[in-house]
């Protein structure tokens, strides 16, 4: 809570420079935030003792549910917006989750303060999930499948906390900041202003979806500022493993990503859909020309399948199958170890692997077959996870969904609205489709423990729930 206090000073100096009258509620956040920070760390400071797997589960959760709680401070203390504690807590963590939903209305006109946190909340949090994924959930037994690769550096193959862990997690770091500036860059020379270009490199990379417009991407009105998004958001996408193993100190070998069996899956997903949504669109007549139906389609595609929900055009609107087809494909998300939400594309892989092993076995009975990626025969403590993962990530849809139903919500908006948050896309139908400020409060907090299900992998969560995880 200390450290993060700082993160509330450059939003506050964002509001001298613009002279928004925005920071006063910056300024007292970081002040409250740094005394209770202070306050438990004090009377803790000589105490050592090392942490066994059970405290790093909980430790991985309250690191979450208390940043998301202290962003949530600086929208309750400002007076533009106007947001009530529901609506504060949601905004914070659906920043901090990078699910991108909002329930502020008239993003043009909000001080520039409050727009650059909420693009810095989405940042950190995708850092933040950067290393979750690569480096804590491996060691912790959780998300550990999606990191199969004996070749690759890094933590993956270490049973408990080690330096290689901090190692790991500085390199990372390097190449989160390094793809931030190089997007804020692009998006600078493409015509943007700086201002706008450093808030949507900050969403960009950690694939959150967050504008400082209410038209989101569609403000700019520019296929250049469309496909640098769609390059980095696909490049944000990719397990951030294979960056680490491309760009290492031996040098840049960019074939590991052509190896790797998640890379070709990934892209070949993006081709079909846009494909699809192109030839759907340009057979509906809805735009003037085929490069401009071929804009709005890779665009939309690759926004809501990556999970981040930018847009250009109201994809909602879009004829035919196309809304729930986008929808479906934020289930599937973007790679393990990347900022994308989802099920992930490495998952889906082992899914229909064990799938079709399955069916070998029905005619074959006594045949043996092993499942393989990469050239990699993986044990079936793997699949097992992976079928087990599925199976709580499907229960906790259809639980979050029948919540909302009983408190009045129709099927359509409860559907979209809990796969939007589930899979830390933002974005729905119905109701939700342009922002969440018209839904009840109660739909509000179910919503965000969607969003927190999500983006912990499900079992990190969920794991607290059970008797067994509180038994000595």
């Amino acid at each position: 809570m200390g450290l993060f206090s700082l993160s509330l000073l450059p939003p506050a100096l964002v509001a001298v420079i613009y002279k928004d009258g925005g920071g006063m509620a910056f300024i007292q956040a970081f002040v409250l935030c740094l005394i209770l920070g202070f306050s438990l760390w004090y009377p803790n400071r000589a105490h050592r003792k090392d942490l066994r797997t059970r405290e790093g589960f909980l430790l991985v959760v309250l690191f979450w549910v208390v940043l998301g709680s202290i962003g949530a401070v600086p929208f309750i203390f400002s007076g533009q917006p106007s947001l009530s504690l529901t609506d504060s807590f949601f905004e914070s963590f659906s920043a901090l989750t990078t699910t991108g939903a909002t329930v502020i209305v008239g993003l043009d006109s909000l001080p520039k303060a409050i727009l650059f946190y909420r693009h810095l909340l989405q940042w950190l949090g995708g850092m933040g999930i950067i290393v979750l994924a690569v480096a804590i959930l491996p060691v912790l037994g959780v998300g550990g499948m999606q990191l199969y690769r004996a070749e690759m550096p890094g933590p993956v193959k270490d049973s408990k906390m080690t330096p290689r862990i901090a190692e790991t997690a500085k390199a990372l770091w390097y190449i989160y900041l390094a793809l931030t500036v190089a997007c804020a860059f692009a998006y600078w020379l493409a015509g943007m202003d700086v201002f706008d270009a450093i808030c949507h490199s900050f969403s960009t990379i950690a694939i959150g979806g967050f504008s400082t417009h209410d038209a989101s991407m569609g403000y700019f009105d520019s296929p250049t500022i469309n496909l640098i998004c769609v390059v980095f958001l696909l490049i944000a996408a990719l397990n951030f493993s294979l960056h680490f193993a491309a760009f290492s100190r031996r040098g840049i070998n960019l074939r590991v990503y052509f190896r790797d069996a998640e890379f070709k899956v990934l892209i070949a997903i993006q081709l079909v859909l846009t494909a699809i949504c192109f030839v759907t669109l340009y057979g509906s007549g809805i735009y003037d020309s085929a490069e401009e139906t071929f804009d709005y389609a890779l665009f939309q595609a690759v926004s809501i399948s990556t999970t981040a929900g930018f847009g250009t055009e109201s994809f909602h609107a879009w004829p035919l199958f196309l809304p729930i087809l986008l929808i479906f494909s934020s289930f599937i998300g973007g790679s393990g170890g990347s900022t994308a939400g989802g099920i992930k594309v490495i998952r889906v892989i082992l899914l229909l692997l064990q799938g079709s092993r399955e069916l070998k076995r029905l005619v074959h009975p006594r045949g043996m077959f092993s499942i393989r990626i990469s050239g990699n025969a993986l044990p079936d403590r793997v699949i097992d996870a992976v079928w087990g993962f599925f199976s709580a990530y499907a229960l906790v849809f259809v639980v979050c969904m029948l919540i909302l139903m009983a408190q009045g919500m129709d099927a359509i908006t409860a559907f979209s609205a809990t796969a939007a948050c589930l899979n830390n896309l933002g974005p729905g139908l119905g109701e939700v489709a342009s922002n969440y400020a018209s839904i009840g409060d109660g739909e509000k907090w179910v919503l965000l423990f969607a969003m927190l299900f999500g983006r912990l992998e499900v079992f990190t969560l969920l794991i607290l729930f059970t008797p067994t995880f509180w038994k000595n």
